[in-house]
């Protein structure tokens, strides 16, 4: 039998074959690495993707908020400006109502003004630094023209003093002669008076 490796042969290509083992490895620890790598670059991302996710939602929170801020600061000056952090002054409310009046030329007014009362708002909703007061105002009036009682109840209820909104309204006709100067509508409405009221103990920032 004949050998193909000597002793003195093997003992040549130890050198070599250790090259190759080593070749081997190194090339098995790349690809390992590689690997590794790559999935740390995908984590990587994916957490990236993640805390830019949550950065935007919160860029978006922080305007939105923002944009609420603006509003209720609108809001509230519209209300100061409209006078409903003054409290009620009745003596204002009858001097409107009696200026509509005559502006609308109405036949006859009548209103009642009930006493205040906390509103209940929808959904059971509140403000935490204003309670909200409303006063029911009853009104029954007689005009010549249907015109005269609409225009009246919408420039009341436009005002720029004082927020009176329209609860319920009937109008009807009244029957008289053609040729009469006498009253042919009336209308029997119910307003609220609102009004805001800093709440008790609340501290001014």
């Amino acid at each position: 039998m004949s050998q193909v490796f000597t002793r003195a042969g093997l003992m040549m290509l130890r050198g070599p074959i250790a090259m190759l083992a080593l070749s081997i490895a190194a090339g098995a620890a790349i690809i390992v690495a590689s690997k590794w790598y790559a999935e740390a670059e995908k984590r990587q991302s994916a957490d990236s993707g993640r805390r830019l996710q949550e950065a935007r939602t919160r860029v978006e929170a922080s305007r939105r908020e923002r944009d609420n801020l603006v509003q209720s600061a609108e809001v509230f000056r519209t209300l100061v400006e409209r006078g409903l952090l003054q409290g009620e002054r009745r003596l204002d409310l009858v001097e409107l109502v009696n200026s509509l009046r005559a502006r609308h030329q109405l036949a006859a007014l009548d209103y009642e003004i009930a006493p205040q009362r906390p509103l209940q708002l929808a959904g059971g909703r509140g403000f935490g630094s204003m309670d909200v007061l409303a006063s029911r105002v009853k009104l029954r009036a007689r005009a010549l023209h249907e015109g005269d009682l609409l225009g009246f109840i919408e420039d009341l209820t436009q005002t720029p003093h004082g927020f009176y909104p329209v609860d319920r309204c009937t109008i009807r006709r009244i029957d008289a002669p053609a040729d009469s100067i006498q009253p042919r509508i009336e209308s029997e409405c119910t307003l609220e008076w609102i009004t805001l009221r800093e709440k008790r103990g609340v501290a001014r920032g």
